[in-house]
């Protein structure tokens, strides 16, 4: 089957539209896709009644919280969108999304430029906002040269727009999931780049809050990576999950979907909803 667990569309900080996403995950041969959106269900919400009848949707959404003082991002696949416990959530981190936003403005005024709530709002539109809208609005404005410089310089973890007041812990944000009728997963775990020891600790904090699976695959992870976070998995006695990350659609891009065979010796979390 070939599976994408992990995209993102114009309701967060992804290019296309849900409804795009899913006509681009239909032409790609896709058999199941969750749409997981920063902190919202809004892009999963709104192609529910439009689905292509071969395409298997996974309600989903990546929320933002703290532990041991880095944001980590959790997957909540399979959740009912609906439930009052997300809908609730989804209140509190848009609001927290928007005092963070007040946050990073002020700090980048203080570094010469002003104004930025307004650019970033205005890139945000409809969208819910996040660093990616800041760095399109200081790309614009000239600040720097493209969004990658914007998040080395300013934005990227351990800058001055790296906020992470407001954030839910780790163990709030799987409880909200857990209550929605969802399973947890760990997006990207090599990412937040924990020592090992560390990244036990990270794991074990997570499954002692009802976290149950690890993505073992997110883009653009060598083999080995792959290869250790699968053994890890294993070894935790954790489903796994699989996607691409996916944003956008360019030339040197992570495509959508991820073939799941390579992972049929270990339990997929894509089986509880598999056709």
């Amino acid at each position: 089957m070939l599976i994408d667990f992990h995209t993102h569309t114009q309701a967060s900080d992804g290019d296309l539209c849900p409804q795009a996403l899913v006509h681009k995950a239909q032409d790609a041969g896709l058999d199941m896709l969750a749409i997981t959106d920063h902190d919202t269900v809004r892009g999963c919400t709104s192609v529910v009644n439009t689905l292509p009848l071969e395409l298997c949707l996974v309600p989903g959404v990546e929320l933002s919280c703290l532990w041991s003082g880095v944001t980590i991002h959790v997957l909540g696949l399979g959740i009912i969108c609906d439930h009052p416990v997300m809908l609730r959530a989804m209140a509190t981190m848009g609001a927290v999304r928007r005092e963070r936003g007040r946050q990073i403005a002020d700090r980048l005024a203080r570094k010469g430029m002003p104004h930025a709530l307004q650019g970033a709002m205005m890139h945000a539109g409809n969208s819910q906002l996040g660093r990616p809208h800041f760095a399109a609005w200081m790309v614009k404005e000239g600040y720097v040269k493209d969004p990658q410089q914007a998040f080395d310089r300013y934005l990227g973890q351990g800058r001055v727009g790296d906020v992470k007041s407001g954030w839910p812990n780790l163990s709030e944000a799987v409880q909200w999931i857990l209550a929605a009728g969802g399973v947890a997963v760990i997006a990207h775990p090599l990412k937040y780049r924990f020592t090992r020891s560390k990244l036990r600790r990270f794991v074990a904090a997570f499954m002692a809050a009802g976290g149950v699976a690890l993505e073992v695959h997110s883009g653009r992870q060598s083999r080995e990576e792959v290869m250790f976070l699968c053994r890890f998995a294993e070894e935790l006695g954790l489903e796994v999950s699989i996607g691409s990350d996916f944003h956008r659609a360019a030339p040197c891009g992570v495509p959508l979907g991820v073939e799941s065979a390579p992972f049929e010796h270990l339990n997929g979390v894509w089986e509880r909803w598999a056709p």
